[in-house]
C-alpha cells in the first residue's frame, strides 16, 4: 500500500454541513476500498488564485491515506461523477513527504511556537538585568 494525499476544492454555494457530507462520502469511498484514512482536514472556505466555474471561493479539504494504486482511479471517478467538485489533485508521497506530513500533524511546525521565542527571549533578558 503506498500513501497518498488528494485536495479538492468544493462548490463555495454549498453549506458547511453539505461540505462536510460530501467530505465523509469521499471517505466512505476509500473505506470501501480498504484503503487506511490517515488525517482529514477541511480548510474552510478560501479565495482561490483565479475564478474557476465562475466562482473566486471554494471549500478546500485534504485526505491523507494508505491505499493501493487501483482505488485512485475509484476516487477520482466519484470526483468527477460529483457536481460540487471544482477541481481534485492526487499525489503519491514518497517516505520524506510522509514523515513531514506526520511531523506536521504532531504540530512541530506550528507557527504560534516562533511567537513565543521572542517574549521568552526577553523575559531571560530581562531575569538577567
Amino acid at each position: 500500500m503506498n500513501n497518498y494525499e488528494t485536495v479538492f476544492i468544493l462548490n463555495p454555494v454549498l453549506s458547511e454541513d453539505q461540505a462536510k457530507d460530501t467530505v465523509e462520502k469521499f471517505v466512505k469511498v476509500l473505506t470501501t476500498q480498504k484503503a487506511n484514512v490517515i488525517n482529514v482536514e477541511q480548510w474552510g472556505l478560501k479565495k482561490m488564485a483565479y475564478p474557476i466555474q465562475k466562482k473566486s471561493t471554494g471549500f478546500y479539504n485534504l485526505i491523507e491515506f494508505a491505499a493501493a494504486p487501483e482505488t485512485i482511479g475509484t476516487l477520482e471517478t466519484e470526483y468527477r461523477r460529483d457536481e460540487s467538485v471544482m477541481r481534485f489533485l492526487t499525489i503519491s508521497l514518497d517516505k520524506f513527504a510522509a514523515e513531514y506530513n506526520a511531523r506536521r500533524r504532531k504540530g512541530e511546525f506550528n507557527k504560534n511556537k516562533d511567537k513565543k521565542a521572542p517574549a521568552q527571549r526577553r523575559e531571560r533578558e530581562e531575569a538577567k538585568a
